[in-house]
């Protein structure tokens, strides 16, 4: 079976889009017994650890002044912005209802990929993602009780600072490959990381629960690098507003993730928002994109 380009990368899209759907649940579980700063700057140490002996086994270029000042772009999106406002607000917001309200981030790669990466898409995929937005934003009100929570505005900052990193990421896998990408952003910022887990860490850390530990090294090992080799390939191949599409589903396999591993209960209203912006994705997916 012969599969479009964009097909490609939506499918290899939507592997990484798997394993960032259990980010925010795992998350959940470690700042609950751990700092949300410790958590945001352990998990990318421990990415970044992963990344220097991956780069130090395949003899991996050093990128160039141009791809550096990129990969500082990447580091502040998906290894500082997006892990530490996502971080706050999971003290206190439930998994199911933080995965919904992320849904409004491919409409920010959209936009993002539109001003600065001089893709076109059709004034259909506009509607398409901005009614997407509208009913994340009907969700989060009604969710609510009819009012907007501060930890909500913590995940608007993240997803801000996600379709920075995500965007500039996936155009730079098209140079350094996704592995090499997130590699060399999370290497560059190794050293920061390290210290800010020192500065952060505290003794009573000694004796968190195995289930702390597991998950502060899935958030580490999967969320922050992994997941990476699969949603910068995706977005490489396919295009950022199209694959990021993909990322629509992600409420669905968050609302599963969250009822198995924090017991947060699948209530009637996730399950209908999560159906209205699955039609959503159906729906984009047969909207035009072009690229300059």
């Amino acid at each position: 079976m012969n599969l479009s380009i964009e097909t490609k990368g939506m499918l290899i899209g939507f592997v990484g889009i798997s394993i960032f759907s259990l980010t925010l649940p795992f998350t959940q579980m470690a700042v609950n017994e751990m700092s949300p700063f410790f958590v945001a700057f352990a998990r990318a140490s421990i990415a970044g650890i992963c990344a220097l002996i991956l780069l130090i086994f395949t003899k991996s270029k050093f990128p160039n002044k141009i791809q550096i000042r990129r990969l500082i772009i990447i580091v502040i999106g998906v290894i500082y912005g997006f892990p530490i406002f996502t971080s706050i607000a999971m003290k206190t917001l439930p998994s199911s209802h933080s995965g919904i309200v992320l849904g409004i981030l491919p409409l920010a790669m959209s936009l993002f990929a539109a001003i600065k990466y001089k893709e076109k898409p059709s004034s259909s995929f506009w509607m398409i993602s901005i009614f997407g937005t509208f009913i994340v934003i009907s969700y989060t009100f009604i969710d609510n009780n009819g009012s907007l929570m501060i930890e909500d505005l913590w995940l608007l900052f993240a997803i801000l600072f996600a379709a920075i990193g995500y965007s500039e990421g996936g155009t730079l896998a098209k140079e350094m490959g996704s592995i090499g990408v997130i590699s060399w952003a999370l290497v560059i910022s190794l050293p920061i990381n390290l210290f800010a887990s020192y500065l952060f860490y505290e003794i009573n850390y000694t004796s968190i629960s195995f289930q702390a530990i597991i998950s502060l090294t899935y958030v580490g090992l999967f969320s922050m690098f992994i997941g990476f080799f699969f949603w910068y390939k995706g977005i490489a191949i396919g295009g950022i507003s199209r694959v990021g599409q993909v990322q629509l589903i992600q409420p669905f396999l968050t609302i599963v993730g969250a009822y198995f591993l924090t017991n947060e209960k699948i209530t009637t209203l996730n399950i209908l928002f999560a159906f209205m912006v699955l039609i959503v994705i159906i729906i984009g997916r047969k909207t035009k994109i072009q690229v300059s």
